[in-house]
């Protein structure tokens, strides 16, 4: 695979990724399931199609499952939530489904802790970005079949690598809700499938 090669399926990639998110948006469960299956299908070279399946349908178990607990903590005036209700509800339901991803796909069965908190405090407030950036540490990790990423030749150690970063930058772009933002989201995400397709052939 040629530079030019790896740019453009990453780019199919970081598109399909936020079309995923769009359809996550409106939700159009169907149109979220092709989408984050053809992500898996392209970043975990090492699963066959049920593995990839089973990856792709727990995720988006997640992301429902999520929603349906938000919607019982909706105020009465149907725009607010019952911040803190919701910060002390029972989160397994979504913790339950990340650990079913992580099974399917050969990911640390942490990342299913780190993904809950990330999505919690995503939707209530606080620290999310560091466990978001962790979660993808062992997701990476997964992809590229090389549990010592992101392996930083000296300094900065305890940094969460630049690949896991990038997905927290594009959590943020999706906040913003625009097609401008949209746009950026893929151009951030990008690299971050280049890594990953990188490795594949490494």
């Amino acid at each position: 695979m040629t530079e030019g090669d790896r740019r453009e399926s990453a780019t199919r990639l970081a598109t399909r990724l936020v079309e995923g998110f769009q359809y996550h948006d409106e939700d159009d469960r169907a149109g979220a399931l092709a989408s984050f299956r053809a992500v898996d299908a392209g970043q975990f070279a090492h699963l066959g199609n049920e593995g990839v399946d089973a990856a792709s349908e727990a995720f988006v178990d997640a992301l429902w499952a999520k929603d349906d607990l938000e919607a019982d903590y909706i105020l009465e005036d149907g725009e607010e939530i019952d911040v803190v209700g919701l910060r002390e509800a029972d989160w397994s339901p979504i913790r339950e489904a990340f650990l079913r991803r992580a099974d399917a796909a050969g990911i640390d069965e942490q990342y299913a802790d780190a993904s809950t908190v990330a999505w919690r405090n995503h939707k209530v407030g606080g620290d999310y970005w560091s466990a978001f950036q962790q979660a993808q540490v062992y997701e990476l990790r997964a992809a590229l079949q090389n549990e010592e990423y992101p392996h930083k030749p000296r300094y900065g150690q305890s940094g969460f690598g630049p690949e896991a970063a990038r997905y927290t930058v594009g959590v943020e772009l999706h906040d913003m809700h625009t097609e401008e933002h949209w746009r950026q989201a893929v151009e951030v995400m990008t690299p971050y499938f280049e890594r990953i397709l990188r490795g594949h052939r490494e």
